[in-house]
């Protein structure tokens, strides 16, 4: 069954993460179907601009950890020791290079985020071209504060380094309204209004020759690829393989084993757990 819809809507391709049941929840046949949907777009002579978004609830939820933990999948997000360290890298870069696929489509994307795009789905929010979020949705990559680094990196060239530091060394979330005024997405509309906002933005950009489009998105982008952007999503992709198998990785990987996902994300997220000695922080601690 699909997981990533395709249509075509007079100049502009809508392209649809579908997998509402699980708030578009990464799983293996995701990032493939979305690149396969770019390469489509890209290919059509008719079409000037993509619009990516999210079917249900939420725009993504990031990688589906139930769907990994129970053993299905590829991936194996985290290994039986010894750890392979090149499979992993393998399975997490081909991911990363299918969300690249948005940056590197000649047309320009606009991603509309609504709900959620958090973890994995923020990497993929990220990768667009234009991202503007409803101003109640919320985006954050909670992972940095154990089992994961945001393997495209993007949150340092949307922010600057300070901004980016800011929110991967906390994983907190913020709300489209904060995001825009930190200057990580384009704009943040009101929840009703977010359509408008972006099918405005959209036709507005569908008016000028695909020529025209692709040339500026290149040059733009080459100017942020000349910093060495590929080097760093390498670095971070592998640093992300690293840091779910390290003493900390393991011991969530092992207390949510023990009390199921949903208590060790929030023990995570919550900061009332210390992943180095296994056992929950003293009050005066968090």
């Amino acid at each position: 069954m699909p997981v990533v819809a395709y249509e075509i809507d007079g100049r502009i391709a809508r392209i649809t993460l579908d997998r509402p049941q699980v708030m578009n929840a990464i799983n293996d046949e995701m990032p493939v179907e979305l690149a396969k949907a770019v390469a489509r777009a890209d290919a059509d002579p008719g079409v000037h601009v993509m619009i990516l978004s999210g079917n249900g609830p939420a725009f993504c939820a990031g990688y589906d950890l139930t769907f990994y933990a129970e053993g299905n999948g590829a991936g194996e997000v985290t290994q039986p020791m010894p750890w392979d360290p090149i499979k992993d890298y393998g399975f997490m870069w081909r991911n990363t290079q299918a969300f690249m696929s948005l940056w590197r489509a000649m047309k320009p994307v606009i991603c509309k985020v609504h709900g959620f795009a958090v973890a994995g789905g923020s990497d993929i929010a990220l990768c667009a071209d234009l991202t503007i979020m409803a101003e109640d949705a919320q985006i954050g990559y909670m992972p940095a504060r154990v089992w994961g680094c945001p393997t495209t990196a993007m949150w340092v060239y949307r922010l600057g380094p300070e901004r980016a530091k800011r929110m991967l060394f906390t994983g907190d979330k913020i709300t489209g309204r904060e995001a825009a005024e930190m200057g990580l997405v384009l704009k943040a509309a009101p929840a009703d209004q977010l359509d408008g906002a972006v099918e405005e933005l959209a036709a507005r950009m569908a008016t000028v020759p695909i020529n025209q489009l692709a040339m500026q998105k290149l040059v733009i982008n080459q100017a942020i690829e000349q910093t060495g952007l590929m080097q760093t999503q390498r670095l971070a992709t592998i640093f992300d393989g690293i840091t779910r198998h390290s003493p900390e990785g393991i011991n969530f990987k092992t207390r949510a084993e023990e009390v199921g996902w949903k208590q060790a994300v929030s023990e995570r997220d919550e900061g009332t757990w210390d992943w180095t000695a296994n056992e929950e922080l003293p009050k005066r601690n968090r």
